[in-house]
């Protein structure tokens, strides 16, 4: 039986994982999971899989998880740390699907273990990713891509050699504004921003998707976990949101992984690697498709994909910077602060500001570093916010 965790198990991801899980439940032990705000979710989901521990981010909820799990026989705990401990306790595999920065503390704790990481976590590689892969190859562990679009290029590659890579192309459905007019995009509402047209993912990662820097952090990931260059990462409008990605040879060859819009896919992928096993997702019928669209992205409507590749040139601890600035920068459109094309300003403002301090930049990444930089990063954020207010 494998001992596996869930970390943002409440979340669309770690659902998903929870649902796979329960397909064979004589197959699993569930270690630990854990969660946000939402207790009754998490509390039943810990029940019905008689989980060793459940963990919720947020102390004041304390309480309200102990009384929810009463009776259960499922230890109970609250706070980040607490969190990063519930990663210590030894599982064969882990999904690591919290949301923003908060992961990469558990993340890495995880592969201390020397077992599975299933990363869904694409800011862990954003802002510390040296770090990450020096983990794994430290403690003898594997991280396995989950978002779709990396699962496909993992398994485009398997048997390939990566140096005849020639280009590695990431699609974007392009979000909720991808046909809107650009003069209208300074009025976009959060409620706008919330409805992505092919995938049914949380608020956060939703807006993100609209305004690319979802796929922005996707540039920066595919570069630190596939270890490509960056003028050989392509980005292209798919609306249909059925072809993941495309890996393209020096032969002129190119490998597409086509699949449905079903996040069930990558994550089951991971679970099962090495093997393939049947998974509940849709069988797609292309003759009904009929016809798949690709198309450039506007730079004008998607400036978070040119500050992905100054990240890039950059290097350092600047994608520490641009994920701290932005997941900033998307609080305060979610809370009516700023407006959905400030947030791109607020972002590039930031690396502005801080990337002219080499010393701090150019730093060796490690957790403190990283912990520090996007503290101040934060800070150089709400500053930056203070002139954009709405």
């Amino acid at each position: 039986m494998r001992r596996v965790s869930v970390f943002g198990a409440t979340g669309s991801i770690g659902q998903n994982t929870l649902d796979l899980i329960r397909r064979a439940p004589s197959e699993y032990q569930v270690v630990a999971l854990t969660g946000g705000r939402n207790i009754a979710k998490l509390a039943a989901d810990a029940r019905a899989l008689k989980a060793e521990l459940a963990v919720t981010a947020h102390d004041d909820l304390l309480d309200d998880l102990r009384k929810a799990l009463a009776g259960s026989g499922v230890a109970v705990a609250a706070g980040q740390a607490a969190i990063t401990e519930a990663a210590a306790r030894p599982a064969d595999w882990t999904m690591s699907a919290i949301i923003g920065a908060a992961g990469l503390a558990p993340g890495m704790e995880a592969l201390k273990q020397g077992g599975t990481l299933a990363l869904a976590n694409k800011e862990s590689l954003v802002t510390a990713g040296p770090l990450l892969m020096a983990a794994a190859a430290a403690h003898d562990a594997r991280i396995l891509p989950v978002d779709s679009e990396h699962s496909a290029i993992f398994q485009a590659l398997v048997g390939e050699d990566l140096a005849a890579v020639e280009r590695i192309i990431i699609t974007a459905s392009g979000g909720a504004f991808r046909d809107w007019p650009l003069e209208k995009l300074a009025r976009a509402t959060l409620a706008e921003a919330s409805c992505h047209p092919n995938w049914d993912m949380g608020q956060r990662i939703t807006i993100d998707s609209a305004s690319m820097f979802n796929k922005a952090l996707e540039v920066i990931e595919t570069r630190e976990f596939f270890g490509v260059a960056p003028d050989r990462i392509e980005v292209i409008l798919h609306p249909e949101s059925l072809v993941h990605a495309l890996v393209g040879f020096r032969d002129g060859a190119l490998m597409a992984h086509v699949g449905a819009s079903d996040m069930r896919h990558a994550i089951g992928y991971a679970l099962h690697w090495p093997e393939r096993r049947d998974l509940p997702v849709a069988r797609l019928d292309l003759a009904a498709i009929g016809t798949l669209n690709f198309r450039a992205p506007d730079p004008d409507r998607y400036p978070a994909l040119r500050l992905a590749r100054d990240v890039m040139r950059r290097g350092g601890l600047s994608g520490a910077v641009f994920n701290a600035a932005k997941e900033r920068a998307l609080d305060a459109f979610i809370a009516g602060e700023i407006g959905f094309q400030d947030m791109s300003a607020v972002v590039e403002d930031v690396l502005t500001a801080m990337s002219s301090d080499s010393g701090l930049i150019d730093g060796e990444i490690t957790l403190d570093t990283v912990a520090h930089v996007d503290h101040l990063a934060r800070i150089r954020a709400d500053e930056a916010m203070q002139v954009r207010a709405v």
